[in-house]
């Protein structure tokens, strides 16, 4: 039988790299997938790998099998036989001892993770460590192997593939960190062997990576150190060398290494070492990997001793000099391992907290104003240095997608790093500093026969990521910046920056002078944008948007000029290139300077903004019903996402109100005959939803007619946008008490029909964004309406209905009903909710076992792990709402789950959390707390099917009789 499936394996590993056809190859490795999976693949997988007439393939694949059921199904195996486990991994070792690499590295990755899995007892006196110094010693031929499990082991306590328990991991890292001593002294013993050189050094980085118990003192003075430090200067040792000196830096300002001073002996020995790097960083016939690797180190140098750099001690300077020099290597992915540095730096020299220590505030400001005098130098040169990473390439029109994408992260980045500088040097130094790039870049553009246009963008986009820094007094760089604007090259690319810096100073251009007049060339600069291309347009459009909203009131004497360019781009003649999705942005900047015009003119010039919007729906509803009902949802919803910017932005109630019932009856044809698109339906319901915010009471007898509408429109349809506009309406009315006859009818309405959509889970998987956006409105019943919501039938329905759709997978849907649950069982406890308790103790009591049972499967795995938080919050509310009920019903719960799952302390455990959780616990102690059984819980698929299979999540065959409350 197990020459069989041994055949069987190695003909489909033939069929995954060797056959011609993808079909075969794709359902070998399907096969090849479920094997992995089963009990037979330990004997299989061991038995080819001592198989000498395994092929390479054949040996990878199996070593990968074994190593990953070591990891995870390690509890497959009968007690005490990781005896042969044990014994036959310590031959292959042995095997493979000198390759191939690949197959020796899985081996070893199998018998760290076979360590942490049993007791320190089963590997000796003194664990695997001692019993690898043992066999080290006594079969020194195969040290080459030895080695690699060395480096191995510490890695492997941090691996969430190896399947173990919490305490038992915890134990393996305790026992692990206090055989350190005795790894380093291992890897001293094997300095002697030249070949090995590089595995020692990788070794010794892992070692200390994973224990940072050894005294800086005592590292100072030792011998692998100095090996390290000595290897820095060797072009084939550098990239280990480099690991081992990163991690000794750590080591010196690692949480509990102590205080500086005790670290001082090992930092006074690496630093010199480091700095004595520099002329490599500079020589340009060095490897690349090398010079990264060389830049990697200043920067954990930096980054690590930034406190003592802030300090500013000539040796500090002398670092951050080394630095500038790193930022200043022309390969940005050099520069850049440096910015993290300069952000640290900014942030050091700027906090109080730097300071405490000078005690008075006298003494506190002249510090911090020494060091930001002594490094302001620096930050000027960095400004200088990083601008010029920002200029477009001659050939960035050749450039792929991924190319423009990476270029675009370049100058992300590039803004980040100004904006830390900007902190340091204040906006208007930092913007002299840029003015300085721009002059030359705007002299050499005006005097060259072909001008580059590259120098004079970058240098203003470097400006425009820093607009927010320089101050609207500022009055010596930007009014020049301001008036060269217009007189700068028609390239498309600059043009689409100048329209950028136009926006990103809005505030600024509504703080200048009136008399200085600069506002109308921004805006004939801005219309040019409009015409020129798509992005300038998008680009002006935004800019005009920003414009619009900050010199409102500069505006609001020349509103036929704002109106000719709103007319031009919503009719998309004339010339504009502006997208419908852009026109937004004028939709808006003209709906915010109504805000500023008294109600009179507002109403006026609302009708004006409105007509170009309502216009062609009237026109597309006059077509007839057959056409309304056939055209694309786009020419609809083009038009009503505009009407959505007006009613959100036109900060007048009463005059948006008389606009809501003007248009509600061209509104309402929409509904009526579009009610089975929900693209359409998404859109009139958010024009409906921001006219209801805006206008709140205002509305009137629209409000009414608006909930009538969506209630019989729902029943035929079940669009769920309908739910998520009902629960704008509800949290704007629902406190009203002359709107409660109209709520109570929506919410049976709404309520009735969704819950018989949402039967089973798999209803909620069908159907997500109907779940969430109706739990959505139950939340905001209970918070804003609960005495026309609790007291019904309807609400102990949506509670069942909730219970059978809690392990659905959709996030938000998932989040909206557990959010729910725990407003259901916080309001007893709000500030007046004690009126309800009676009404929630009776549904809950009869539900609260199943619903409890539910939750821990939640908990254990029904739920993706990053539902823990949520998940914890519903259990804990639960718990402090009904502390012995719920401890009872938790225990019966999680007595279900098996013994192989959980051990009789880890039950214990799980109870204690729940009944800290009643009694007070924070939300955060009680998730980190449940964190770890869900861990134990989802070990591995074996133990999570198990788990999920005693508590039946999806089994819902209880029987509640619903009570009738008055």
């Amino acid at each position: 039988m197990e020459a069989q499936a041994q055949a069987t394996v190695k003909e489909a590993l033939a069929a995954l790299y060797h056959h011609p056809d993808d079909s075969i190859r794709t359902a070998a490795d399907r096969w090849l997938q479920e094997f992995q999976h089963t009990l037979d693949a330990w004997q299989v997988a061991d038995s080819l790998l001592h198989d000498e007439s395994s092929n390479l393939e054949t040996l990878i694949f199996c070593s990968q099998t074994l190593r990953s059921k070591v990891q995870r199904d390690f509890e497959e195996l009968p007690a005490g036989a990781f005896r042969s486990l044990q014994d036959s991994l310590y031959v292959l070792l042995k095997k493979f001892n000198k390759g191939p690499a690949k197959v020796r590295t899985q081996i070893c990755i199998a018998i760290a993770a076979l360590a942490v899995h049993i007791p320190v007892e089963d590997w000796g006196a003194g664990g695997i460590v001692n019993w690898l110094s043992d066999e080290m010693k006594a079969h020194p031929e195969f040290i080459p192997g030895f080695l690699e499990l060395l480096i191995v082991l510490p890695q492997e306590t941090s691996s969430y593939k190896i399947a173990a328990r919490p305490e038992r991991r915890r134990q393996f890292e305790s026992d692990l960190c206090t055989s350190a001593n005795v790894a380093i002294s291992l890897l001293t013993a094997c300095m002697a062997i030249d070949q090995l050189k590089e595995q020692v050094l990788e070794g010794f980085s892992s070692w200390l990576r994973f224990c940072r118990g050894i005294s800086a003192s005592e590292l100072a003075s030792h011998p692998l150190v100095h090996m390290a430090l000595s290897s820095l200067n060797s072009d084939q040792f550098l990239e280990a060398a480099v690991n081992v000196t990163s991690e000794l830096i750590h080591a010196t300002v690692s949480h509990g290494s102590g205080t500086t001073a005790e670290q001082l002996p090992l930092i006074q020995i690496l630093v010199p070492h480091i700095m004595g790097l520099n002329e490599q960083l500079k020589d340009q016939s060095k490897d690349e990997e090398d010079v990264k690797a060389i830049a990697r180190l200043y920067a954990d140098m930096g980054e690590s001793y930034v406190d003592l750099i802030a300090a500013g001690s000539d040796d500090s300077i002398q670092i951050v000099n080394a630095l500038l020099d790193v930022t200043s290597h022309q390969e940005f992915d050099i520069c850049s391992m440096t910015f993290n540095f300069w952000h640290r730096l900014k942030r050091n020299l700027i906090r109080r907290e730097s300071y405490v220590s000078y005690g008075s505030e006298v003494a506190i400001e002249a510090e911090r104003n020494r060091r930001l005098l002594m490094f302001r130098p620096k930050f000027e040169s960095l400004v200088s240095l990083v601008s010029s990473r920002v200029e477009y390439p001659e050939d960035y029109h050749t450039f792929s997608e991924e190319d423009r994408r990476d270029f675009r992260h370049v100058r992300y980045a590039v803004s980040d790093v100004l904006l830390d500088a900007t902190d340091v040097l204040g906006g208007d130094s930092t913007l002299k500093v840029l003015s300085t790039k721009l002059a030359q870049a705007y002299g050499s553009c005006n005097t060259q026969q072909n001008p580059k246009w590259q120098p004079v963008e970058a240098a203003l986009f470097c400006i425009q990521a820093i607009a927010k820094s320089v101050s609207l007094e500022e009055r010596e760089i930007l009014p020049q910046v301001m008036s060269m604007l217009p007189c700068l090259p028609h390239n498309e690319q600059l043009l689409l920056t100048v329209c950028s810096t136009i926006g990103s100073f809005s505030k600024w251009i509504d703080a200048a002078p009136a008399e200085s007049s600069i506002l109308p060339p921004l805006v004939d600069i801005l219309n040019k944008g409009m015409s020129t291309s798509e992005d300038t347009a998008a680009a002006a459009s935004m800019a005009f948007k920003y414009i619009c909203e900050d010199c409102r009131r500069k505006f609001a004497g020349s509103l036929d000029g704002l109106f000719q360019i709103y007319h031009i781009a919503i009719s998309g003649v004339g010339g504009y290139k502006v997208s419908s999705e852009d026109s937004l942005h004028l939709v808006e900047a003209l709906s915010v300077v109504i805000t500023t015009l008294p109600p009179e003119s507002a109403r006026t010039a609302l009708e004006l903004i409105c007509q170009p919007v309502i216009n062609p729906l009237q026109e597309l509803i006059h077509q007839g019903d057959q056409i309304l009902q056939q055209i694309p949802a786009r020419q609809l919803t083009v038009h009503i996402d505009r009407l959505s910017s007006i009613f959100s932005n036109v900060k007048h109630p009463e005059v948006v109100a008389e606009a809501v019932n003007r248009y509600w009856p061209t509104l309402k044809i929409i509904f009526d005959q579009r009610a089975w698109d929900t693209r359409t339906m998404e859109s009139v319901c958010r024009s409906c939803k921001f006219a209801v915010r805006t206008c709140g009471r205002a509305m009137g007898m629209t409000i009414g007619a608006m909930l009538e509408e969506i209630q019989t429109l729902y029943q035929q349809h079940k669009q769920s946008c309908f739910l998520y506009l009902s629960s704008e309406v509800i949290k704007i009315f629902g406190s009203d008490p002359s709107c409660a006859d109209y709520l109570t009818n929506l919410i049976q309405i709404l309520f009735s029909h969704t819950v018989q959509l949402l039967r089973t889970i798999q209803d909620f998987t069908a159907r997500p964004d109907i779940a969430d956006d109706c739990y959505l409105l139950g939340s905001r019943c209970i918070r804003y309406c609960p005495n026309l919501f609790v007291p019904t039938e309807m609400f102990q329905r949506l509670v069942d209905c909730a219970m059978a759709g809690i392990t659905i997978q959709h996030r938000e849907a998932c989040k909206s009903i557990l959010s729910f649950l725990s407003d259901v069982f916080d309001l007893p406890n709000s500030s007046d909710g004690g009126n309800y308790r009676e009404f929630i103790n009776t549904i809950v009591l009869q539900r609260g076992a199943t619903l409890t049972r539910i939750m821990i499967a939640a908990l254990t795995g029904a739920l993706p792990s990053g539902r823990l938080e949520e998940v914890s919050y519903v259990l804990l509310s639960l718990s402090r709402a009904f502390g012995e009920n719920m401890l009872n019903w938790a225990r019966e719960s999680i007595n279900l789950i098996p013994p192989q799952a959980l051990t009789d302390a880890e039950r214990l455990r799980f109870l204690n959390i729940i009944s800290d959780a009643a009694s007070g616990s924070s939300l955060h102690t009680i998730t980190d707390r449940f964190g770890e059984i869900s861990d134990v819980c989802r070990r591995n698929k074996t133990v999570q099917d198990l788990v999920q299979s005693a508590l039946r999540p999806h089994d819902l065959t209880f029987t509640v009789v619903p009570q009738q409350l008055s």
